[in-house]
């Protein structure tokens, strides 16, 4: 994948306004503010690709970003209090809509501020992707965040508070110091040549 040619493709705020299923799909998810955005740009070494804003609850809409023949796909944040109900419920609504929608989705990368503990609405994205049988990994983000002791403390805690986190392939994510980015890039990648590699055969 030529993640330095990625460029903004549109943006969505209605299901009705999803694009037709043509193309392979990543999807991204978690908590407003966690780092969805940040992360995006670090995969692609842009700085602003993906708008960036300190104000959680910014993304209110989905936003496709197109690789080659593939779509990175920046979900609404959930989960920040200030949100209205009624807008709030629309972003739960607008991310169902889309996971539950026929499209060829890959991966979704469930990013998780590694520093807390996994929110309610985080294990309910998390008990979703894994009764909906949607292949999922985990993005902890800030890792840079935490010390050696504090990192081991909150890994081990992760292992009781999420389900079937042995089985989850986790990844410690630092935008700041780039942990985790080639090790993401290189996931993608390899689920993306295997696809091509499908299609040769």
């Amino acid at each position: 994948m030529r993640f330095q040619d990625a460029a903004f493709a549109f943006a969505c705020g209605k299901v009705s306004q999803l694009p037709k299923p043509e193309r392979m799909e990543f999807a991204f998810i978690g908590r407003s503010n966690v780092g969805k955005s940040t992360l995006i740009n670090k995969l692609v070494g842009r700085k602003s690709l993906a708008r960036v804003s300190a104000v959680p609850g910014k993304t209110a809409t989905i936003n496709f970003y197109s690789i080659d023949q593939i779509y990175l796909v920046d979900l609404p944040g959930y989960g920040y209090a200030k949100t209205s109900k009624s807008e709030q419920e629309r972003l739960r609504k607008l991310i169902a809509g889309y996971l539950n929608a026929d499209r060829d989705l890959r991966l979704v990368v469930q990013l998780i501020d590694m520093r807390h503990a996994p929110s309610a609405d985080d294990l309910a994205s998390i008990n979703r992707l894994i009764d909906e049988e949607i292949p999922f990994i985990i993005v902890f983000t800030k890792a840079d965040k935490l010390n050696k002791t504090e990192r081991a403390k909150r890994m081990a805690a992760f292992a009781e508070e999420i389900p079937c986190f042995a089985d989850i392939h986790a990844i410690p994510f630092s935008s700041q110091t780039g942990e985790g980015q080639e090790i993401l890039r290189d996931l993608l990648s390899e689920i993306a040549d295997e696809d091509d590699e499908e299609a040769d055969e």
